[in-house]
């Protein structure tokens, strides 16, 4: 299985400028490929608790520095430059990762792809153009990379990883991978991209192998299976806990949905993705079954009862404000 190779380019204001989201990003890049170039722009020195995030991952800044009317197209034109100048001059790179949702850099989009680059389009959905989204060979928006992250108290990058984290992070790779089931070569070569410091013998495991089968054991959540001496990692599922929503919990369970997105720094989002994070979460949901027409009258409802405010964008776009 070929690695990809990508360079990733990241507008702060974008992606809201905050370690955790910018966290989120690598680590979804990381677990694609490996990350050869990163750059972000529109960087100062308000943007400090970016900087241990930023040297660990090896990324340069493009400051931002006030001058004329235009500072926000000076990046985005310098952003444009930069990309294409790397598509040209490094034959290593295949891959990019823009971390935008501006329509302007549709054009460069296109131009990657004729050159047979392969694109990753990450953006707020507040922000994301549909025009930028269908350019792009994938996208993400980041409130579904950001929206299955639990809060968990932080840690010092350099303190090791314990069964629980790891645990986390393996079933973080399986829940990005393409296909229901990796082997156990591809899932630890991911695993050092993300944390570099790994090694199955600090656990007090002489193979990688034994080490999942004893974290399988522990937590329950990954199935570690053997096919001719290959070992093969898939998630386990339980089909039969069906979560259900009803006329007397929805409103409680949006409410619970919108606090998570705005504890991981979203205050404004597309009503699209707050509808496909409830149908993962509850399959059964239907507007019609809880009494309701359409999507905006639950929204509707919402607003209501105190927990967010629909607006319209310049586009005419609905979004949803959280309260």
């Amino acid at each position: 299985m070929s690695t990809a190779h990508y360079a990733i380019f990241v507008d702060l204001e974008n992606c809201g400028a905050k370690a955790e989201m910018l966290n989120y990003i690598i680590e979804r890049v990381k677990i694609r490929g490996d990350i050869l170039l990163g750059r972000v722009y529109g960087y100062t020195d308000r943007y400090g608790s970016l900087k241990e995030l930023l040297l660990s991952n090896t990324f340069n800044v493009v400051p931002s520095l006030r001058f004329g009317h235009h500072q926000k197209n000076n990046l985005d034109i310098q952003l444009v430059i930069d990309a294409l100048e790397v598509a040209y001059t490094n034959e290593l790179i295949d891959s990019f990762c823009i971390v935008s949702g501006d329509s302007d850099y549709t054009p460069l989009v296109g131009k990657l792809k004729a050159m047979g680059k392969f694109v990753l389009g990450i953006s707020r959905s507040e922000v994301a153009s549909n025009i930028f989204i269908s350019a792009c060979n994938e996208f993400m928006f980041l409130e579904n990379v950001s929206s299955n992250k639990k809060k968990e108290p932080k840690r010092s990058s350099e303190e090791p990883l314990n069964d629980n984290d790891l645990a986390k992070l393996v079933e973080t790779i399986l829940e990005e991978a393409e296909e229901d089931e990796m082997y156990a070569s591809e899932v630890k070569s991911t695993l050092l991209r993300l944390r570099p410091d790994f090694n199955e013998k600090a656990f007090g495991f002489t193979t990688f192998g034994k080490l999942l089968t004893h974290v399988a054991q522990k937590f329950g959540t990954i199935r570690v299976t053997n096919d001719n001496y290959n070992v093969i990692l898939s998630l386990r599922r339980d089909e039969d806990k069906k979560a259900e929503i009803t006329k007397d919990n929805y409103i409680a369970i949006f409410g619970g949905q919108l606090k998570a997105y705005k504890e991981n720094g979203f205050d404004v989002i597309n009503p699209s993705i707050l509808k496909g994070d409830i149908q993962a979460e509850y399959p059964n949901f239907a507007e019609r079954a809880l009494g309701l027409k359409r999507f905006s009258d639950l929204l509707k409802i919402l607003e209501k009862n105190g927990l967010c405010k629909v607006e319209m964008d310049e586009q005419n776009t609905m979004l949803v404000r959280i309260a």
